[in-house]
């Protein structure tokens, strides 16, 4: 075996010893206002393979992220109801390569809105654009088309997606306040949403 690869899988299997995914959904959700989770849409019919990749159907990548936000978001209990909306324009899920030093990574790019359900109407000024990486962990420094299944990439994936997501919704503290929810109230009494715009219909009360 080649010295330089040698020396990469130690390198490896000395950070896989040393490293573990973080699960921190177990963890009390931070705070960012009054927020309920309505529907978390997501569309990824239009989503592209990047470089080499591991295939993902749209129906399998909508699936991984509405099951990540529902998880994630899911544990806010307020009374203001919002909708996720996301749209997945390219992916890549890495396949088998030399680790370290040629391995491929998995990547998701994601498009995301947030609508106030009373307003009926997108609360950020414009579509917020992530690129997901999944992260340094023990199963992804050797490249992960070596560790996991295409799936277990997906997962990871959506579940780093939704984190990210939080974080921005807790960034923007200042959508949720009661201030900013009475001024798009009073924008939609003056300036109703124009006619044919598409807005998610609101869920059941369970």
């Amino acid at each position: 075996m080649p010295y330089i690869l040698r020396a990469a899988l130690v390198l490896a299997l000395g950070l896989l010893a040393g490293c573990a995914e973080q699960n921190d959904l177990s963890k009390p959700p931070a705070p960012f206002g009054d927020f309920r989770l309505g529907y978390g849409i997501v569309v990824a019919d239009k989503a592209e393979s990047v470089g080499p990749s591991r295939h993902a159907s749209a129906d399998e990548i909508e699936t991984a992220l509405k099951t990540a936000l529902q998880d994630r978001l899911g544990r806010y209990q307020g009374d203001k109801l919002y909708h996720i909306g996301i749209g997945v324009p390219a992916y890549a899920l890495a396949v088998p390569g030399v680790p370290v030093v040629l391995s491929p990574k998995s990547v998701l790019v994601i498009e995301v809105d947030v609508w106030d359900d009373t307003a009926q109407r997108a609360i950020n000024p414009k579509s917020k654009r992530f690129t997901v990486f999944e992260g340094m962990s023990g199963s992804t420094v050797i490249g992960s088309g070596l560790t996991k299944t295409r799936e277990q990439q997906l997962q990871t994936l959506a579940e780093n997606a939704a984190r990210l997501i939080n974080e921005w919704l807790i960034e923007n503290k200042a959508w949720f306040s009661p201030e900013a929810v009475a001024a798009r109230a009073a924008l939609t009494v003056t300036a109703p949403a124009k006619p044919g715009t598409a807005a998610p219909a609101t869920p059941p009360s369970n």
